[in-house]
Order: structure tokens, then C-alpha cells, then sequence
């Protein structure tokens, strides 16, 4: 059972931002996150899905049942645009692509996936920042996500993180056009001094990137999107309660298999945004605790990156591609 807050939010105004809804073949989830856009009533709404593989039986009526769906239950005025492939990109080039699109339409909006459940006061809470916040190039984007367990991080509601958590954001169209999808800027980038003094932190997402460029992995577009994001050396805007809960961990995802994963399932609450903050600071205790609980380093990352430079060549890529595919998950 999802777990969510019983409080009744009130709209201030009518919703005026588009928002993009990324889906593929889950649709269980599908439904849930739809309604959630579906009271927002946007008044743009963009749905993305990549095609069928071929090689899984059975995916092309799951894929068409999705599709179907949605355009069934748009109930609400409002435009629609759809982008629906018909063969499968993969999840790096299917969302990456499916964002382009989005912001050649569009001078800022809300993202959404099929298993990011928002609630209400999340679609508010972008609006309200994409608009304070759409010419100051400090902030690259706004997430609704806080994976603080409990813990307020200052008077205000909402601080300012090197972490960009994807689980339900927004962004602006200048920031997005910056996405390096292959990561051709790391040779010459300084996103090292800008996330953590700290070596152990620096080696790990040096070696994440790195191991991103060399090996391709076609399931993997949001550690490009954190590089950028460092590479040009942006914050994000983090609320000071959670307002998504992702729904979908298990079996049928795509790269988030546990369902017992600590952050699965969070609760989500609505609030009233009214306290900004004075200055824009990045926040190093949340960055010190989200360091800590959700990219933990132990015996094996120490291992790793003490010997890995020791093997022979195609020992190191093979071990390389395959330590980036766990911690993706």
C-alpha cells in the first residue's frame, strides 16, 4: 500500500506550467501517476514512450495498453502532444530524447516518470521556482524529492544541494540544451572541485563518469545529467519535506529492482510554500548525510579503486562496466 499524507491541498491558481510524462509498459503505476497529473490539470501535457523489444514477448500490448490509456483519460482542456516510438531506443536515448523534445517546446517544465508519484503541491512547488529561479544559471533545476529522514535542513521550506534526484523535477530549456549525454566535456571539466572536498567522494563519481564514457551503458542517462549539472557547477533546489514517492521498485522496472530499497515507497506530503531562502549556499550538512546513506562506500569501493588501475586492460573495462550497472541500481 502507498503511503501518502491524508492533508487536502488547496490550489492557489490554476496550474500554468507543462509537464512531461515519461512512460513505457507499467500500467499499474501508469494509472496512479496519471491521476496525480490529471487533478494538477496542466495545461500542457507531453507523454513520451519508447517502443516495444522485440525481444520480449508480450511487451508490444503492454506498451499499446499504456498509450491507450492515457489518451482515454485526458479528461481535462488542455493541449497534447505525444511522442511514441516505435521501435526501442533504450532508456538513455528514449528519455534523454523524449527531454529534448520536450524543451524544444517548451521554456521550462515539470518531468515526470511512470513510477514517480507526486503529490499535489509538488506541481506547485516547481511552478513557484522555475519561476523565481528562471534566470539565476546558479540553480540548474528543482526536485521534489528530500531523502533527508526527517531532518529539517534550515528555517526554510526548501535548501540547495549538489544532489540532483530525478524522481519528479523541473528544469529550464537553457539548462537542459547543456546535457552531455556522452560525456564529451570530462576531460576538461572541474566538476571535481565543485562537489566535495573529500577524496573518498571524488573517486567514486570519478570513477562512475569515467566508467559512463568508456563503456556506453545504454540504461544510464541520469549520471550524465548529474555531471552536467556539476560541469557547470548548478545547485538544486530540494524541498524540505518529500512531495514524490517512487512506486516503482520491483520486478517489472527498469533499473530499480529492490523492493525493499530504503527509499522506496517514501512518504509524500503537500505544503503551502512560503519561506525562501535568504541566499543561495549549498547545504554540506544534507550533502554530508545524503553522501553518507545513499552512495556508501565500504570494502568493496576500496578494493576496486585501489587495484583497478593494476589489471590488464580488458579486465578493468569488464569489471568497470559492470560496477556501474550495480550502483546504478
Amino acid at each position: 500500500m502507498i503511503q501518502q499524507n491524508n492533508s487536502t491541498f488547496v490550489p492557489p491558481y490554476p496550474l500554468n506550467t507543462a509537464v512531461l510524462f515519461l512512460v513505457f509498459n507499467r500500467l499499474d503505476t501508469t494509472k496512479q501517476v496519471f491521476e496525480a497529473i490529471r487533478q494538477a490539470k496542466p495545461p500542457r501535457i507531453y507523454i513520451a514512450a519508447d517502443g516495444a523489444r522485440e525481444s520480449k514477448e508480450g511487451e508490444e500490448e503492454k506498451v499499446k495498453a499504456v498509450r491507450d490509456y492515457i489518451i482515454s483519460n485526458i479528461d481535462w482542456k488542455c493541449e497534447v502532444k505525444t511522442l511514441f516510438r516505435e521501435q526501442n531506443f533504450g532508456c538513455k536515448m528514449a528519455v534523454s530524447g523524449a527531454i529534448d523534445w520536450f524543451f524544444d517546446n517548451e521554456e521550462m517544465g515539470i518531468i515526470l516518470e511512470d513510477d514517480c508519484l507526486p503529490s499535489q503541491s509538488f506541481f506547485w512547488f516547481c511552478e513557484e521556482l522555475l519561476e523565481k529561479y528562471k534566470n539565476d544559471m546558479r540553480i540548474g533545476m528543482i526536485s521534489g524529492d528530500n531523502f533527508q529522514n526527517g531532518i529539517k535542513r534550515g528555517e526554510d521550506d526548501y535548501y540547495f544541494s549538489i544532489y540532483n534526484h530525478i524522481w519528479g523535477w523541473a528544469c529550464w530549456e537553457n539548462r537542459w540544451k547543456k546535457f552531455d549525454v556522452e560525456l564529451e566535456n570530462i576531460k576538461d571539466s572541474t566538476f571535481l572541485n565543485f562537489i566535495h572536498e573529500k577524496k573518498w567522494t571524488r573517486e567514486y563519481w570519478k570513477n562512475i563518469f569515467n566508467g559512463l564514457k568508456n563503456y556506453k551503458v545504454n540504461k544510464i542517462w541520469d549520471y550524465q545529467w548529474t555531471f552536467t549539472m556539476w560541469d557547470n557547477h548548478w545547485l538544486t533546489a530540494l524541498p524540505n519535506v518529500n512531495l514524490v514517492s517512487n512506486i516503482g521498485f520491483g520486478v517489472d522496472a527498469t533499473n530499480t529492482f529492490q523492493e525493499n530499497f530504503k527509499f522506496a515507497k517514501l512518504v509524500s506530503y503537500d505544503f503551502v510554500l512560503k519561506n525562501h531562502p535568504k541566499e543561495i549556499i549549498q547545504n554540506k550538512k544534507a550533502d554530508d548525510f545524503t553522501d553518507k546513506t545513499m552512495f556508501s562506500r565500504g570494502l568493496i569501493h576500496f578494493v576496486l579503486l585501489k587495484t583497478l588501475h593494476y589489471l590488464p586492460d580488458f579486465l578493468e573495462k569488464f569489471i568497470l562496466k559492470i560496477y556501474v550497472i550495480i550502483k546504478r541500481r
